[in-house]
């Protein structure tokens, strides 16, 4: 199997999704390759954070990790730096996080595209699709999905 030249790795802010981040940045340092570490956010006032929060509870990273999309990307790339990554890249995109995604693999013409695995198992994803699903049945790479859950 060739080496991994550039891997793409999606997160939101959430715990999970920095696991996925870590694990991604373990990936790129044992491949010597890229890591492009993506954000995909909607525009959120200060507002409607605060709403999110009151509302969402446990959910609320899907608004927060994506309002401010800088310190997001600025806390996954330490994460990566601390998981042995040494080239990366960012990437923050208004959008669904599927789409940003698979956007983003293109464009860096990704080897690997790396996923958390939450809501794979749960029903919102069953039946709504889940970021992994989607990611894994449409990207042209290979696609990594973490377990993120315990």
């Amino acid at each position: 199997m060739s080496r991994y030249r550039t891997v793409v790795v999606g997160t939101d802010g959430s715990a999970p999704s920095l696991r996925a981040v870590s694990r991604a940045a373990e990936v790129a340092s044992d491949s010597a390759a890229r890591l492009v570490i993506v954000c995909a956010y909607y525009p959120s006032s200060a507002r409607e954070v605060e709403q999110a929060q009151d509302a969402l509870g446990d959910e609320a990273f899907q608004v927060i990790g994506s309002a401010p999309a800088e310190s997001t990307l600025r806390e996954a790339t330490d994460v990566a730096r601390a998981a042995g990554a040494t080239s990366i890249e960012t990437f923050a995109s208004v959008g669904e996080p599927v789409v940003v995604l698979l956007a983003a693999a293109a464009k860096s013409t990704a080897d690997l595209l790396v996923v958390g695995s939450r809501g794979l198992n749960t029903l919102k994803g069953r039946i709504l699709g889940s970021v992994p699903s989607e990611a894994s049945r449409r990207a042209e790479c290979d696609v990594l999905v973490v377990r993120t859950t315990r």
